[in-house]
């Protein structure tokens, strides 16, 4: 499966237009045909990352996938499905998402796109990357202006605070990169582009790119 199919993305798309229990189970099949697709896609995916990425192997797409069902709990979006197909590619998945680096791929109309990198590190390894950085930043600034991962990321991405985090001073040389909460190298993608047959390849181009980010990020661990 080298894109994904047509009625997974309109399934998506008219799902954010009826978020509600009654449509949901009016079209639970095509949820079911969407959700095989989607995770057909993730193996494939899957498959090609491992060629160069050794962290990623052996994994099992369905831990790979987020869930429909949105947490109303603690949540003030009240809807009860997420408008979106997303997925995380990590050692160790869902558990791991805040303890590991990974690749996660977001399939929403209008906000379709692809990151690599470290989402919300915990706290420990989030101490330990702004340590590293303050110590030395140079090989990250290497990694952050190589023209390959400027052309396909831009700057680095990811929640930040407003000035400084405790402990380091506002004027910092690095404190760009010191404030970051999380270190991501997002790509936007193109609704169409997931429908067309050279996506995964270009998915996979993306990755590869995103990967010496994540060496560097999980190094720190």
């Amino acid at each position: 499966m080298p894109h994904l199919d047509t009625g997974t993305f309109d399934f998506i798309r008219d799902l954010g237009r009826n978020n509600n229990r009654e449509w949901f189970e009016d079209n639970r099949d095509r949820y079911e045909d969407a959700r095989a697709d989607f995770l057909s896609f993730i193996g494939v995916w899957l498959f090609e990352i491992e060629k160069f990425d050794d962290s990623i192997t052996c994994m099992d797409p369905r831990r790979c996938m987020f869930r429909i069902y949105r947490d109303t709990r603690f949540s003030a979006i009240k809807t009860p499905f997420k408008t979106n197909f997303g997925a995380r590619i990590l050692p160790g998945g869902s558990k791991a998402l805040h303890l590991r680096t990974g690749y996660f791929l977001n399939v929403e109309p209008g906000l379709c796109r692809i990151s690599g990198g470290a989402f919300r590190p915990e706290p420990e390894w989030l101490n330990a990357i702004r340590e590293r950085i303050s110590w030395d930043s140079s090989k990250m600034r290497t990694i952050l202006n190589d023209r390959t991962f400027k052309k396909t990321f831009g700057p680095l991405q990811g929640e930040a605070v407003k000035t400084a985090p405790r402990g380091y001073a506002k004027d910092h040389a690095d404190i760009d990169l010191i404030r970051h909460k999380s270190f991501l190298a997002r790509h936007p993608l193109e609704d169409k582009q997931l429908l067309q047959p050279g996506f995964l390849k270009h998915l996979s181009r993306v990755c590869r790119a995103a990967k010496p980010l994540k060496d560097y990020l999980d190094a720190t661990r």
